[in-house]
């Protein structure tokens, strides 16, 4: 960002005296150790769940005789996160994080003991989707403690190092889970983790109970940012209730993504009824979740909101074609193809330690602009390896320069929604970040599904795993094109993160 940009539209709130007064303590410095290292070890843990999931589900699904149901349980994780986001949002506002956050690990955990026990694949399924409500939870009430706990100038660094926190379960979560997953069962990658969450608690819940409990309001870590245009003044519900409303939402939003990845998944002429029954609830839902103006990128925190959904949906969707294109065009091992994706995991991390030196402040805009301009080369290059003459690691390393890029742009949208957000908000606006990411994934993935099936695609219901023979190279080109469109899109709604002066 220019130095002209408004600086006057700092954030959040602590309920406590503020932080210690050492301007020059990092993340890690006596006043925010326990507290850092307890929050990213919760991320580090929920990120080694994500990654291994993925490798155990196909065993589980065998054993538990509902592979038919596959799709459901991914889906159901899908849409009952998107109402843990919006609950927490307001829970976080009203009554602080710390509840919605010890409520969303219990949830999490619980839903991970009741998946790992199950004796029948739709047990499983509830158990997945009992932990996506915990998981909704806790990403958006760890915002908040963001938010709360961190002066402006240690959040680039705090949202770095939850980024660097996926790498190494990156790497390391699919060969853990697939050894355990043969030498002990499946059943012991989701049983096995719940234990692990209580010492990273242990640490982190004293520190948020200090600085960060309590409604929002009261003694500032930043200056507040003052209501405006898209920014409106506060809710109108009183403290300490919920606005039934957005609840009300909250649910419909849930119901009509899993209508819509329902469709998707069933191409007959009878999944258009659910599909539009999804579209129909879906979009009010939307229109009254996200900040005012998102749909036509206003500038300020709308665009944040929308940049986060268009470089995550755009992203994800094309990024799960990826090994599936290399094994069925070019003959690569489903491991191979795993590992061409592997080195994106460190750029990731590099590109958010990037954007989180001081030096770099000023620019933050232009890094998302950057990022975006990457990310949409990245995907637009991925499908030259259908041409037998371009080596295969092209994609590896147009990969690698697409997530440094998706680094600086999930960071920073971080960063510059928690700045912009008044303290009262910064839930609620939190909840509508990871609305906009998780709700562009299922959206451009059902579009990128939908193409890549009626172009001879074969069955996508889960791309890493779906039966591909006949596979017609062109309908890996409708889906890895449109996603490089949007993606360029993105790079124009980057220039709109700025707020006009008054």
């Amino acid at each position: 960002m220019p130095d002209s940009e408004p600086r006057d539209v700092d954030v959040v709130t602590a309920v406590v005296p503020s932080p210690p007064a050492g301007g020059d303590e990092g993340v890690l410095g006596p006043g925010y150790r326990a507290l850092s290292v307890g929050i990213v070890s919760v991320v580090l843990l929920i990120a080694f769940e994500a990654t291994a999931v993925g490798t155990a589900m196909p065993v589980a699904a065998r054993e538990l005789d509902g592979v038919s149901l596959y799709a459901f349980a991914f889906s159901g994780y899908f849409t009952t996160s998107l109402f843990g986001m919006v609950l927490a949002g307001q829970w976080s506002d009203r009554h602080g994080p710390l509840g919605a956050l010890t409520t969303g690990i219990a949830s999490f955990g619980t839903g991970l003991l009741l998946s790992g026990t199950a004796g029948s694949m739709w047990v499983f399924i509830l158990g997945r989707a009992v932990q996506g409500f915990g998981g909704g939870l806790v990403i958006v009430a760890l915002y908040v403690v963001v938010g709360r706990a961190y002066p402006e100038r240690l959040r680039p660094a705090i949202m770095a190092a939850f980024a660097a926190s996926w790498v190494l379960p990156s790497i390391v979560g699919p060969l853990a889970a697939g050894t355990v997953t043969e030498q002990v069962g499946w059943r012991w990658v989701f049983v096995g983790i719940p234990v692990l969450v209580v010492f990273p608690l242990a640490l982190a819940l004293p520190q948020i109970r200090r600085r960060a409990s309590g409604p929002a309001g009261h003694t500032a870590v930043g200056s507040t940012a003052p209501p405006g245009p898209d920014r409106p003044a506060p809710a109108t519900a009183p403290p300490g209730s919920f606005d039934r409303r957005r609840i009300r939402l909250a649910l419909a939003i849930s119901l009509g993504a899993g209508l819509l990845q329902y469709a998707a998944q069933d191409l007959r002429p009878f999944s258009l009824l659910p599909g539009a029954l999804g579209v129909a609830l879906l979009v009010p839902a939307v229109l009254g979740l996200l900040p005012r103006g998102t749909y036509r990128a206003a500038r300020g925190l709308p665009s944040v909101v929308l940049l986060r959904g268009v470089a995550a949906g755009s992203f994800i969707a094309a990024e799960s074609f990826v090994p599936l294109m290399l094994v069925t065009q070019r003959g690569l091992s489903p491991t191979l193809a795993g590992f061409s994706l592997a080195a994106g995991g460190g750029t990731w991390a590099l590109g958010s330690w990037v954007q989180s030196r001081s030096r770099l402040e000023p620019y933050r805009a232009r890094l998302t602009t950057v990022g975006m301009l990457l990310v949409a080369a990245a995907i637009a290059t991925a499908p030259s390896v259908l041409v037998d003459s371009v080596p295969v690691w092209t994609v590896a390393v147009a990969w690698a320069f697409g997530c440094f890029g998706m680094g600086l742009v999930i960071s920073s949208t971080s960063v510059l929604l928690l700045k912009l957000s008044a303290p009262e908000e910064a839930g609620t606006n939190s909840a509508a970040l990871q609305i906009s990411d998780g709700l562009s994934n299922v959206v451009l993935l059902s579009a990128g599904g939908a193409a890549f099936a009626a172009l001879g695609g074969g069955t996508v219901a889960h791309p890493t795993t779906a039966h591909t023979s006949g596979s017609h190279p062109a309908a890996f080109t409708a889906v890895f094109l449109p996603m490089a469109a949007v993606a360029l899109a993105g790079a124009w709604v980057s220039t709109r993160l700025r707020e006009r002066r008054a």
